[in-house]
């Protein structure tokens, strides 16, 4: 069902537990699924310098927050913004159809964090 990629994000998630010092920390949920995020962001001159997270879910909502946490490390926020639930499909290799809903956790939460940390 998952592609070896998806599931050495799921088994070996990077970046994944808190930041206790985080500029920003949102907690978002799927209702679709029940899967759960909390993600932590520290930025520096407007580039994200540390980001973590918790998510409860599935092996594709781990797998899909550990993805997104990988590819927006060292981004400033705007490229940080861009990032969809495509782009994380796409660095993942794929994800089963009814799965990709998955995906949309990790963007979500991480706009709501940018949108935290520039009204601070």
């Amino acid at each position: 069902m998952y592609n070896a990629k998806v599931l050495d994000h799921f088994e070996n998630p990077r970046h994944a537990g808190e930041i206790i010092d985080a500029d920003a920390v949102v907690s978002v949920g799927n209702p679709e699924c029940g899967d759960m995020m909390k993600l932590y962001l520290k930025v520096v001159d407007g580039r994200i310098v540390d980001v973590s997270y918790k998510t409860y879910g599935c092996a594709a909502a781990i797998a899909t927050s550990s993805a997104a946490a990988e590819m927006v490390m060292g981004k400033t926020l705007e490229e940080a913004e861009a990032l969809s639930s495509a782009d994380i499909v796409a660095y993942l290799e794929g994800l089963p159809e009814r799965k990709i809903h998955c995906s949309t956790l990790a963007p979500e939460a991480l706009h709501q964090a940018i949108e935290q940390y520039r009204h601070k």
